[in-house]
């Protein structure tokens, strides 16, 4: 496994990147532009098992021209691992094989709970906010490791130094 800032280095300037929020019973996925500003939802894929996941992301990375996948990783309140977070890191340990680019794990403590909140401030009713909960959480995850890309690299630009 790699972190963010090493995948950004193999990755090139126009390259896209998907999120994925891992649930037990669906898999929500989104994907940002090639410029890597903006993620937004792309899907729910129902679980039912492992090769069915991974030949579904293998569509998605090759129809989608995806350079990198950012897990959202469900780390506890005090920042430790727990057993939704092995639980993820074993799903993927088991599709990571399958599925030939980068990956890496990113903190979605919250993601799910702030995609809840942002769906109340736009007026989307509760059957609606809770369909799109797995996409709208993935969009958070993936929103979050670009924006930290974003920022870092504003933040070291040679403009500043």
């Amino acid at each position: 496994m790699i972190t963010l800032d090493e995948l950004m280095q193999q990755l090139d300037n126009k390259s896209r990147l998907i999120g994925i929020d891992m649930g037990s019973k669906r898999i929500g996925i989104s994907i940002c532009d090639e410029n890597r500003k903006i993620a937004t939802p792309l899907e729910t894929i129902n679980y039912d098992n492992i090769s069915k996941l991974a030949s579904r992301l293998s569509e998605i990375i090759l129809e989608n021209n995806i350079k990198g996948i950012v897990v959202g990783l469900p780390l506890k309140m005090d920042g430790t691992e727990g057993s939704s977070a092995q639980s993820v890191k074993d799903k993927f340990k088991s599709i990571k094989n399958k599925i030939i680019i980068p990956y890496v794990f990113w903190d979605e403590r919250l993601s799910t709970v702030g995609s809840f909140k942002i769906s109340s401030q736009l007026d989307i009713n509760v059957s609606k906010k809770m369909k799109d909960i797995d996409k709208n959480s993935a969009t958070f995850i993936l929103q979050g490791a670009i924006d930290y890309l974003k920022n870092k690299t504003w933040l070291y630009s040679p403009l500043w130094l």
